[in-house]
């Protein structure tokens, strides 16, 4: 009996171990390996490579940029069949694909909010959603056009969400057209501390764009010293690149800006109606991307984008939250990180219903799960409803619950004999438990605590007037709305710079399409 007190005593003396739960900031300290599942096994990846070259090789890409063509050419591309396109020698894509590096910094304003990719711990990072006409009001939830406050709420609450490594501006009304992701980036890069993914909207607002990154930064220099910001460039699915996206490339070499290098095929549309081909057809747009960057802008990381999307043959929607987008989605990360050894970035969240509801949840719960076990190293599309064209706050704090779930739920257990409990295992006694088991003690506190989510009884429940997992979102994110500093995080002679720069923008960019500034 003594014996037995004594054993007791002793485990209730042991420490409790005192951890911290990953986030888009903070590493895994575990050292447990991920769990990955994904459609193609090795000759899979061995086939759809190969398609890929050869689409590249011996047919080629259409590029529209008159430089870029000549540099391509000079570079060791062949003219191939029809105006302006190109074919991309096997050589070249197996040097360009060696020479891009294969690791990028997203920097913040500080330090602490930088991010590696890939992550050291096999982990993954979340943006919000981009390119959003819409907006839901988290006061009343509400639709209306998305505008220039609302990208001041969107940054007020992804600033607070752990999960969210880096914020994307949508598309604002209440300004001119032509100068709307002028107005919309400058609005954003001013009102957070996280990095910033910037999508231009025509060729002559990219170096706007640069030149407000740069004074947000402090500078050219430190700008390239500490890329607060990375950019999209985007294909013309199937395989054609636009002047201003070539342009994009050009500029973030220059500026040292980190490029995504977007493809978004829709199956049935812009690219054959399967799954294996929409992996192909997206695969060898960034592929030819990645070598327009090797020639254009060397030295510059990509991070290969593939965003999937399949026609609804009934409607003619795009979704990408169906089940063959989501298949998809999975095989084109596999090629992109297995096949081709590249960072990627993908739709990890969102659904095509346009509310919060329960579609929703059981929508973007899958693509989370689907795509993060693929292995990507960018979950994207935090808030973001109807197919990427509405942003809902309350979604962006749910979607970061889901986030931090997913994050745990990659872990994999260890099966060693102290995580099992193994000894104690051996010995417990008939009707015991392991309540006061010092494996118990030491490791409760691990276990991953849900911010927004319930866990109450009935009684709890029917108390509280049946307040649910969405009712706190959307006190949580009103929160993070009212607590925000209204002028922003930078200084008034930047943002004053920056409001100078924008104004220009609408006089000489507007004017040379219209003649007059409109506001739409």
């Amino acid at each position: 009996m003594e014996h037995r007190t004594t054993r007791r005593a002793a485990r209730r003396e042991r420490p409790v171990r005192q951890t911290s739960a990953a986030n888009a900031f903070r590493l895994d300290e575990t050292g447990a390996a991920r769990a990955r599942f994904g459609f193609l096994d090795a000759g899979d990846l061995d086939i759809l490579k190969a398609r890929v070259v050869e689409l590249l090789s011996d047919y080629g890409v259409v590029v529209l940029h008159p430089e870029a063509r000549a540099r391509l050419i000079k570079a060791g591309a062949r003219e191939g069949t029809g105006a302006d396109r190109l074919r991309l020698p096997r050589e070249l894509i197996a040097e360009a694909l060696a020479a891009t590096p294969k690791a990028a910094r997203l920097a913040g304003k500080k330090r602490g909010l930088d991010l590696v990719l890939p992550r050291p711990d096999g982990g993954f990072v979340m943006r919000t959603g981009t390119g959003a006409h819409g907006y839901v009001d988290p006061r009343d939830t509400k639709y209306r056009n998305m505008d220039l406050t609302a990208v001041s709420e969107i940054a007020a609450v992804a600033n607070t969400l752990d999960e969210v490594g880096f914020i994307a501006h949508p598309f604002v009304h209440g300004v001119p057209e032509k100068t709307a992701d002028i107005h919309s980036y400058g609005r954003l890069i001013a009102r957070t501390d996280k990095h910033v993914w910037m999508q231009p909207y025509q060729w002559e607002n990219v170096d706007y764009l640069m030149k407000i990154a740069a004074i947000a930064a402090g500078g050219e220099a430190e700008l390239r010293a500490n890329p607060i910001t990375s950019v999209i460039t985007c294909s013309f699915t199937p395989l054609e690149f636009k002047y201003m996206d070539t342009h994009v490339i050009i500029e973030a070499g220059k500026y040292g800006v980190p490029l995504h290098a977007c493809s978004l095929p829709s199956s049935g549309g812009t690219a054959p109606l399967s799954t294996a081909s929409m992996a192909v057809m997206a695969a060898a747009e960034i592929v030819g991307m990645t070598v327009m960057a090797h020639v254009l802008a060397p030295g510059t990381p990509v991070i290969a984008t593939p965003l999937m999307f399949t026609l609804d043959m009934r409607t003619g929607s795009a979704l990408q939250s169906c089940v063959e987008s989501l298949q998809a989605a999975n095989m084109s990360i596999q090629l992109m990180k297995q096949g081709f050894g590249m960072m990627a970035h993908t739709y990890g969240s969102g659904s095509d219903t346009p509310d919060v509801d329960h579609q929703s949840m059981a929508e973007r719960a899958l693509i989370t799960e689907t795509v993060a076990l693929a292995g990507a190293d960018i979950l994207g599309g935090v808030g973001q409803l109807e197919c990427a064209t509405v942003f809902s706050p309350v979604q962006a704090v749910l979607d970061n619950e889901v986030g931090a779930m997913m994050r745990r739920f990659l872990r994999k257990p260890t099966l060693d004999a102290e995580s099992l409990n193994w000894e104690e295992m051996m010995r417990i006694r008939q009707g015991g438990h392991f309540l006061d088991s010092a494996h118990t003690i030491e490791t409760c506190r691990d276990q991953l605590q849900p911010q927004v989510f319930l866990r109450q009884g009935r009684d709890d429940y029917e108390k509280s007037g049946r307040r649910t997992a969405f009712d706190a979102a959307r006190e949580a994110a009103l929160a993070a709305i009212a607590t925000a500093p209204e002028e922003g995080v930078l200084s008034e002679d930047q943002r004053k710079e920056i409001a100078a720069l924008a104004a220009h923008a609408d006089e000489h960019i507007v004017a040379a399409y219209a003649g007059a500034v409109e506001v739409i």
